[in-house]
């Protein structure tokens, strides 16, 4: 049975960092892409980051420089780390994954096989 599993929100300051890690089960994380995407109230989903098999890795421009996507495939686990934290980076944040990942740069939330269930960041003074 194919899980990922998010983990790491909270609610923080502004200028404040979290990791968020996405654990993995039930296929070869090495045959996947991983994307990350984020939901805010009200607003549509938005891709933040992705990360490939040949580990390339793309951001949105509203976190690129703040953020950044690793992986261990050893662990199954895939890892956002958020730095200066801003209040409109507040959402709940998505992993999912990917097996044939054919575009070039952020994958888009239509590619996506396998879903989580979430895991909410807020950032508030």
């Amino acid at each position: 049975q194919v899980q990922l599993v998010e983990s790491g929100g909270d609610q923080v300051q502004p200028g404040a960092s979290l990791r968020l890690s996405c654990v993995t089960s039930g296929f070869t994380l090495d045959d996947y892409a991983i994307g990350w995407f984020r939901q805010a109230p009200g607003k549509e989903r938005e891709a933040v980051s992705s990360i490939k098999g040949n580990d390339s890795k793309y951001y949105s421009d509203s976190v690129k420089g703040r953020f950044t996507v690793s992986r261990d495939n050893a662990k199954n686990t895939v890892y956002l780390l958020m730095n200066s934290l801003k209040p409109e980076d507040t959402a709940v944040y998505y992993c999912a994954a990917a097996r044939y990942a054919l575009v070039f740069g952020l994958l888009p939330s239509s590619l996506m096989d396998y879903w989580g269930k979430g895991t909410l960041v807020t950032v508030s003074p």
